[in-house]
């Protein structure tokens, strides 16, 4: 039975900010090496055989970012289904589910949060592979991690070791834990992390789901059946899904039903959900550092330090997290880092844009960056991938003057098409349709200068788009 890979590429990663932001969480983000974790998902996968093209299930609004993600690892996804709202994993699953299923056929359906990290692929193909056999005959299968400390981060599974045949009977999903119970939990030996991976038939989820939560299948029903193309995307019916309860597969089914089984995992896993966690799977130094880009650490150790556009200098800093990007510097107790949520949160009550973005934006035509702000007036740098282009466009409350910084640039401002090289500019006055396009084999760059009395993203008004926004 083929299996096919369903991968949740949906979470917001607030407890990595200001790395991970909403508009760019930590799945989308080179953490851990030179791949990005959703890259790192999918090409984990090479040691399975009857592997079908990967199910990826995200955020409408980082649609682009994961299709080219995908393209540079050169993986084509077999769907791409865009979720209009948040609605947990269980919803999530049951579409992809619907998908697997749609021509009357049945898959394997392998479950994978994009943001883990898995030191050991062989390992975990082996063990998905050991699951196979139990997941045909209707089981529903989660991977217990084993532990190797008593964690209270992460929720446990209890398993059923009355035998010494695996995969186990799941006993129970328990909440995660003070410290004492934890210890107490890894002595025994009966416990394992829960993963938030899985290995079940489609038809067998479904059908699961609609035992324990009919409700929530009806909605995925409603919004799956309304769906329609967009590009390469899947956009589910936006009221049909926004209507689907809000749960993860542990409560909806696997908490329930008779049919849950555990499957024993040892491949060097961390779901990454902390500074701390990014910490215990980093390369440290002699004494305990983790240091990225220009850092220079007097005197700490057992720090975390992240520098990613200039230099950043600790002086006895000892079990701390710094974290510095272009426009916010995080600085933490590593004993702490849980909070940085709360973080997030104040940011948006406060209205902040720096929990949503990065000062420099990826659009599906290539990026912009704010270089400096001022009362009326904004100044950013656009980069233009080859042969794209943006959209057909006009302002009601600003001007725009762009300076060619290198490469061509054609150039529909009104009824005048007119090419620009390096060094040449052009005034857009406020109301004219504009659109900027890249003809060349190069990447084009353009300084922006706006004017006006609004300067925000909400000042589009788009008449054609390639990208369909």
């Amino acid at each position: 039975m083929k299996i096919t890979p369903v991968v949740l590429s949906g979470g917001a990663g607030t407890r990595l900010w200001p790395l991970s932001r909403e508009l760019y969480p930590k799945q989308l983000l080179a953490l851990v090496g030179d791949r990005t974790m959703l890259q790192e998902t999918v090409l984990r996968l090479d040691g399975l055989s009857d592997l079908s093209a990967p199910l990826v299930v995200c955020n409408e609004a980082h649609r682009f970012l994961v299709a080219e993600q995908l393209r540079q690892a050169d993986q084509a996804a077999g769907a791409v289904i865009l979720e209009p709202v948040g609605r947990n994993t269980a919803p999530a699953v049951a579409i992809a589910a619907l998908q697997a299923t749609d021509n009357g056929e049945d898959s394997l359906l392998l479950v994978l949060p994009a943001d883990h990290v898995i030191r050991d692929a062989k390992a975990l193909c082996a063990t998905i592979t050991a699951g196979i056999p139990a997941a045909v005959d209707g089981a529903l299968l989660t991977f217990g991690i084993v532990p190797t400390a008593p964690e209270t981060g992460y929720g446990y599974i209890r398993a059923e070791q009355s035998t010494p045949r695996t995969p186990y009977q799941v006993n129970a999903f328990v909440e995660k834990p003070d410290l004492a119970t934890a210890e107490k939990y890894l002595e025994s030996g009966d416990y394992y992390w829960n993963s938030g991976m899985f290995l079940f038939k489609a038809s067998a989820y479904l059908k699961e789901l609609e035992q324990y939560s009919p409700e929530m299948l009806s909605a995925c029903r409603k919004a799956w059946q309304g769906r329609v193309a967009d590009l390469d995307f899947t956009r589910l019916d936006a009221e049909a899904f926004a209507a689907c309860p809000s749960d993860s597969i542990d409560y909806a089914v696997m908490e329930k039903t008779g049919l849950a089984v555990v499957l024993p995992l040892d491949a060097g896993w961390s779901d990454v959900g902390s500074w701390a966690a990014l910490w215990e799977v980093g390369e440290a130094d002699a004494i305990g550092n983790v240091c990225y880009g220009d850092v220079i650490n007097v005197d700490g150790s057992n720090s975390y330090i992240y520098a990613g556009s200039r230099l950043v200098a600790g002086v006895g800093l000892t079990d701390m997290v710094v974290v510095e990007t272009a426009d916010a510097v995080l600085v933490a107790a590593k004993d702490q880092v849980q909070d940085v949520k709360k973080v997030v949160e104040l940011l948006k009550l406060k209205g902040r844009d720096e929990r949503l973005l990065h000062r420099r934006v990826s659009r599906p035509w290539g990026a912009y960056e704010e270089l400096d702000a001022g009362e009326g007036f904004l100044v950013k740098r656009i980069t233009v991938n080859p042969g794209s282009s943006l959209s057909l466009q006009r302002h009601n409350y600003r001007a725009e003057h762009w300076v060619v910084v290198r490469g061509s640039a054609l150039v529909l401002c009104g009824n005048v098409t007119q090419d620009l090289e390096a060094n040449q500019s052009l005034y857009i006055p406020i109301g004219e349709k504009h659109r900027l396009e890249n003809p060349g084999a190069d990447i084009l760059e353009i300084v922006e200068v706006q004017t006006g009395s609004t300067l925000s993203e909400d000042d589009i008004e788009r008449f054609d788009d390639q990208y369909g926004r």
